[in-house]
Parts: structure tokens; C-alpha cells; sequence
């Protein structure tokens, strides 16, 4: 598989950490993120992960930020992305099986790396269910098109 990842200056640590595991996995992983430890916006390393996996080159995105919110809320902007904060296994699984998220975020201050490792192996291997979650779906895409659901 191939795999999008980006981070600003805290998720440095961590995307390295995932980088190296998911090598090992077999896994090619393209670094969209910065290495440099000053202060830097990560708005401009989710749009770059968010572009390559619209661009179907990669196959998911991994975005790392201190909470994994603020890169989140950034990746979400980019018209096709669907990308979830998660903290824990399940919420990674959930968001594959029920919105089909082609990206996760992480918080390199909320997780360890263990932790980081189980919630990327669980989206990564966790497909979307379609049926009645692809009509949530496709609502979701309806109101990205500035479309109206009522």
C-alpha cells in the first residue's frame, strides 16, 4: 500500500516512528511532513497529504499534529477528504466502516507510539461496509457540493 503522511514540528517524532513501522510492514510511505523541530503551520502539510491521496497515488493519508485536531479540521477543507481525529483503535475502525475516511489524524501529545501503531494498523486493514453507510456518505459529499439536504 501506498501511504500519504504529513505533520507539523510536534508530530515529527511520531511520523518517523509510524514511518519505520509501516516499512517493515511492506508498506511504502512517502513523507509529506516537516523534520525541522521549529514552530511551522499544519494546514500546508495536510493540504499536501490531502492532494496526493485525491491525486490516487497514495492510497490513505496518516497527518500527525499535536492533537490531531487542528490537521484535521485543515484536511477536512479539501473538497473529497474525509479524515478522523482518532485516539483509540475503535474510532479508526469506525471510520473506515462508516464513512470510508481515506485519512487519520493522530495527536503526538495524546498517543504513544504503541498506541499510534494499533490505530494504524486497523485503518489501514478495515473496509468500508457501503449500504446505507455510502448514502451517509454520498449526503456528506452532497453538502461538501454546497447542496442542501432538506
Amino acid at each position: 500500500m501506498r501511504i500519504a503522511i504529513g505533520n507539523d514540528h510536534v508530530g515529527v517524532d511520531l511520523k518517523w516512528h509510524i514511518v519505520k513501522y509501516l516499512e517493515q510492514q511492506g508498506h511504502e510511505v512517502v513523507n509529506f511532513g516537516t523534520d525541522e523541530p521549529a514552530s511551522n503551520h499544519y494546514p500546508i502539510y495536510a493540504e499536501k497529504v490531502a492532494k496526493a491521496v485525491l491525486s490516487g497515488e497514495y492510497d490513505k493519508g496518516i497527518l500527525i499534529c499535536g492533537t490531531g485536531l487542528g490537521i484535521s479540521i485543515a484536511a477536512n477543507k479539501v473538497k473529497g477528504i474525509r479524515c478522523a481525529v482518532c485516539s483509540e483503535p475503535v474510532s479508526a475502525e469506525l471510520s473506515r466502516q462508516h464513512n470510508d475516511a481515506n485519512i487519520i489524524a493522530m495527536g503526538a501529545r495524546m498517543i504513544g507510539p504503541v498506541m499510534a501503531e494499533k490505530i494504524v494498523d486497523v485503518f489501514l486493514n478495515t473496509d468500508f461496509l457501503g449500504g446505507r453507510h455510502q448514502i451517509r456518505v454520498d449526503m456528506m459529499t452532497a453538502l461538501e457540493n454546497g447542496e442542501s439536504l432538506s
